[in-house]
């Protein structure tokens, strides 16, 4: 269960849309969600690893060679 407050505008906009379409709020606001999460899920790991960068980086030719892409 999710319970969000929405800006006045955005709660008509999705209550509109609901209405003209027969489907529900909720309805709309999981396509929302699932469409756009992988992404937000990115861009949060790619701000973290910004923050805490690994240990070790490697080059192409070293990581070539560790998966051995040639052999």
């Amino acid at each position: 269960m999710l319970a969000i407050r929405l800006p006045d505008a955005i709660e008509k906009r999705l209550e509109a849309l609901a209405e003209k379409t027969g489907r529900t709020k909720s309805f709309y606001a999981k396509e929302a969600i699932m469409t756009h999460l992988e992404d937000i899920e990115d861009y949060y790991l790619a701000v973290h690893r910004i923050e805490n960068p690994p240990e070790r980086t490697w080059s192409l030719d070293e990581l070539e060679q560790e998966i051995d892409l040639e052999g």
